[in-house]
């Protein structure tokens, strides 16, 4: 559902970026996510797929270096797209490059995902501020966002220099479990994403909540409306994180 609200993202403090996140965003990180659209009978299997014979070689591949992280996500609330498995690396080429990852196991006649997911769509992401890698929540909430490409590096300012560090208080205080920010570079038109985990519905509720309410005092909020000026959210189930 798109609306033109002031989404969570528009809140602040008075202080700065951690060193420590600053230190994090130091080192560049791309995210290749498929996004799929699955029938809703059958979306087990591709669960059961990637659980036993996805997961094994993906988790070998992150402990060899050739990718820095991956997860798979399940749909709690949102939009149509149903499951969601990302890939990480330090660079556009190796995002890319891990599509080429050998899965172990998997035979060229097996349906995969597509035995329940036979329609996708593809995005890299790159991260441009957040808590960085570390321990993040069960569940998750992305609000993808529609910008103007003119003026959206101008978001990414807002984000880092007005909005951040409230989500770094909300992380600090056990409110959320991790946040990020990300740019597009590659796929559909979604500019932005903005995602935040927590430990269960109830608590990314509740911090949803919270950081809501205090929109009207943002410094910066309605010049980010004016370039970020649509979204839509998701809910997202984690169903599996490495590392």
């Amino acid at each position: 559902m798109r609306r033109t609200i002031v989404p969570t993202v528009l809140l602040c403090l008075t202080v700065p970026l951690s060193l420590a996140a600053q230190e994090e965003q130091a080192t560049e990180a791309y995210v290749y996510a498929t996004y799929f659209y699955c029938d809703t009978t059958t979306e087990d299997a591709a669960d059961e797929f990637v659980k036993n014979k996805m997961a094994p070689g993906y988790d070998a591949a992150v402990a060899a270096g050739q990718m820095t992280a991956w997860g798979w996500l399940a749909h709690h609330t949102g939009g149509k797209w149903r499951r969601v498995i990302y890939r990480s690396s330090t660079s556009l080429a190796g995002a890319i490059g891990t599509l080429d990852v050998e899965l172990e196991g998997v035979a060229d006649d097996d349906p995969g995902v597509a035995v329940s997911c036979k329609a996708h769509d593809d995005y890299i992401w790159k991260s441009e501020a957040g808590s960085g890698p570390g321990n993040r929540g069960e569940v998750g909430e992305s609000v993808y966002f529609v910008c103007n490409m003119n003026k959206e590096e101008r978001a990414d300012e807002l984000v880092a220099t007005q909005f951040a560090p409230i989500y770094n208080k909300h992380l600090e205080d056990g409110k959320i479990a991790s946040w990020g920010w990300q740019s597009h570079v590659i796929g559909g038109e979604y500019r932005r994403l903005l995602t935040i985990t927590a430990a269960d519905v109830a608590s990314l509720l509740s911090a949803r909540e919270s950081l809501l309410a205090a929109v009207g005092e943002v410094e910066g909020s309605s010049e980010f409306i004016d370039i970020c000026y649509s979204h839509t959210d998701y809910l997202w189930e984690v169903r599996h994180e490495t590392p």
